[in-house]
C-alpha cells in the first residue's frame, strides 16, 4: 500500500502519514503533482491524508472514507425516544457494555453506544486494519452537529484484529452484549458506504468458532444480524430465537444467557 497526503498538506497532515506508511507497513510517497490513479497505478492500494478526513483508494476504483452514514438516522431516531432493532433485539440498557465483534463502518456500534450512555461501554473489532484506522479517525473527529452523537461516537474503543482471537483474551462474561453482523451468505442491495468494504470485509469467518467464544464472553445475550435466508442462526451447537421482521430482508437473533431485570 502507498501513503500520501492531499495537495498542498501541511507539516503535520504529513508526519501523519508518514507515521502511518510505519503502522501499516507501507511506503510514504510525497504527493506532489500526482493523481491518485498515477499512484495507484504503481501498488494498487492509495491511503490518502488528509486534514479532514482519511480516503482509502482501492485497486477495483472504489473509495472508502468514514461517514456516519444510516447511522444518524437511527440516533436521531432513539433520541427521539424510537425504537431500534438492534437495541430491541440486545435488549441494551444504559449503563450496559456492548462488544461488536464485526465492526465495519461503525453504524451499529454508534447507535449502541448512543442506547448505552456515558456510563455505558462499546468496544468495536475490525480484521481489516485499514478499515479499523479510517473508522477509528472518523469516531474522534466526525461532527454531526449533534453533541449526544459526537459523544456517542467518540466513546467507542477500535481494535484492530481477528475477532475469534480478540473474544478469546476476555474473560468470562466481560461483556453484557456480544454482537455479529458478519457478510451475508445471501446478497443484497447495499448502500454505497458499505459497498466498498465488501472486498476488504472478512469472508472466511468461522461463525461457530466464534460464537462459541462469545457465549463464554457475554454476560446476557449474543446477538446475530443476518439474511432472513440465513443457516447461521441455527448449527449443531447453538440455535439463535429469530425476530422476524416481515418487511426486512435481514433478521436479528439473539441466545439469551440470563434474565435481564426488568
Amino acid at each position: 500500500m502507498l501513503i500520501t497526503t492531499s495537495f498542498r498538506a501541511n507539516e503535520q497532515t504529513i508526519e501523519t502519514a508518514k507515521a502511518l506508511a510505519k503502522d501499516l507497513h507501507g511506503d510514504y510517497v510525497e504527493r506532489r503533482k500526482q493523481s491518485v490513479k498515477q499512484l495507484a497505478m504503481k501498488r494498487g492500494d492509495v491511503l490518502v491524508v488528509g486534514k479532514e478526513r482519511f480516503e482509502w483508494y482501492q485497486p477495483n476504483g472504489e473509495k472508502f472514507f468514514f461517514h456516519p452514514s444510516s447511522a444518524m438516522f437511527r440516533v436521531k431516531r432513539l433520541l427521539r425516544g424510537e425504537k431500534d432493532p438492534l437495541i430491541e433485539a440486545a435488549q441494551l440498557k444504559p449503563g450496559d457494555s456492548f462488544l461488536d465483534c464485526t465492526l465495519g463502518l461503525g453504524a451499529d456500534a454508534m447507535t449502541a453506544s448512543c442506547a448505552t450512555g456515558r456510563n455505558g461501554r462499546v468496544v468495536g473489532i475490525e480484521k481489516n486494519p485499514i478499515t479499523a484506522l479510517l473508522v477509528r479517525e472518523g469516531l474522534n473527529t466526525w461532527e454531526t452537529g449533534i453533541e449526544e452523537a459526537d459523544e456517542a461516537m467518540k466513546r467507542i474503543s477500535v481494535i484492530s484484529g481477528d475477532s475469534i482471537e480478540q473474544l478469546k483474551k476476555y474473560p468470562d462474561c466481560s461483556f453484557d452484549i456480544v454482537y455479529f453482523d458478519p457478510m451475508f451468505e445471501e446478497t443484497i442491495q447495499e448502500s454505497t458506504s458499505i459497498a466498498p468494504l465488501r472486498h476488504a470485509a472478512e469472508h472466511d469467518f468461522d461463525h461457530e468458532a466464534a460464537v462459541q467464544e462469545a457465549l463464554r464472553v457475554a454476560r446476557k445475550r449474543v446477538v446475530l444480524k443476518d439474511h432472513w435466508k440465513s443457516t447461521r442462526f441455527i448449527a449443531d451447537s447453538y440455535q439463535f430465537h429469530v425476530i422476524k421482521r416481515k418487511t426486512a430482508q435481514f433478521h436479528y437473533g439473539y441466545i439469551e444467557k440470563e434474565k435481564s431485570p426488568l
